[in-house]
């Protein structure tokens, strides 16, 4: 049976936060709790400022189960308005992976 994941290409990640809100309202958390956080790194490099966000899930993300048995995808995937976000089996990602350098392949566990 295969493994599920996400892909998240950060390089287009813009740090909207709506991966966190999707999750929080599909599975009702609260305030503070969430199955994915995305995070800010600021680098300062002469005159010129790069801020990569990338996207986390924490222990809570369950791949949003319920969802995926009824053949939809994550409601973090659906919701991404970047459109950074791929689910599938970790297989293909990790195929997936090799076009683009700044991406990572999230296996919740």
């Amino acid at each position: 049976m295969p493994r599920y994941g996400l892909l998240i290409d950060y390089d287009y990640c813009t740090g909207c936060h709506t991966c966190e809100v999707a999750c929080q309202q599909e599975h009702n958390f609260p305030a503070g709790k969430t199955g994915i956080i995305v995070t800010e790194h600021v680098y300062q490099s002469h005159d010129r400022v790069r801020v990569d966000h990338q996207p986390f899930v924490t222990a809570l993300c369950d791949l949003c189960a319920k969802r995926v048995r009824a053949g939809e995808p994550p409601a973090c995937v659906k919701h991404c308005q970047s459109q950074c976000m791929q689910y599938g089996s970790v297989a293909a990602l990790a195929r997936a992976m090799e076009e683009r350098p700044k991406q990572m392949l999230v296996t919740p566990g």
